[in-house]
């Protein structure tokens, strides 16, 4: 199973989103350079967020985004399904019609891992990601003033 960047993205952004929560609107161009995500593609992926109400735009000079609930209220499984991806497992999409017209052998197998994954995606929010990975201890959150840190995909910091 190989999740899209679509997806892997769109949770990264939201990730950065949220560190950076307390500190006024987010802009892309912060999360593009900072994750190292072309803009236009977040641009696409904002759009869909925006769309599901997972963030919340401001307009302006100092304007960007911010969480459009609290983390503790958007699962990992939001965010994935709001970019319009999901890891089906069944050659038929879940239509149950996948060996001419009918259920193949092992449809009900691959129909529960898909949902195992849903529902383990769907039991962590973006709150407990950011405890998980141990993020706020180890100062990865980006200081807008002189010294920044930039938080790698890998979760590693570096100095800006």
């Amino acid at each position: 199973m190989r999740l899209s960047t679509k997806g892997r993205y769109a949770v990264t952004a939201m990730l950065d989103l949220t560190l950076q929560g307390g500190e006024g609107p987010v802009t892309l161009a912060e999360i593009s350079e900072t994750q190292g995500i072309s803009l236009s593609y977040l641009e696409q992926l904002f759009a869909c967020l925006r769309g599901k109400q997972l963030v919340r735009g401001v307009r302006g000079p100092g304007g960007g985004y911010y969480l459009g609930r609290p983390a503790e209220e958007i699962s990992i499984a939001d965010i994935i399904c709001a970019v319009d991806e999901w890891v089906e497992f069944t050659r038929c999409g879940g239509k149950r019609d996948c060996k001419d017209g009918k259920r193949c052998l092992t449809h009900n197998l691959w129909d529960e891992l898909s949902s195992e994954i849903f529902n383990f995606l769907s039991s962590i929010n973006l709150a407990e990601l950011v405890e998980r990975g141990g993020l706020k201890e180890e100062g990865c959150i980006r200081e807008k003033e002189n010294s920044e840190l930039l938080v790698s995909e890998s979760g590693k910091t570096r100095a800006a």
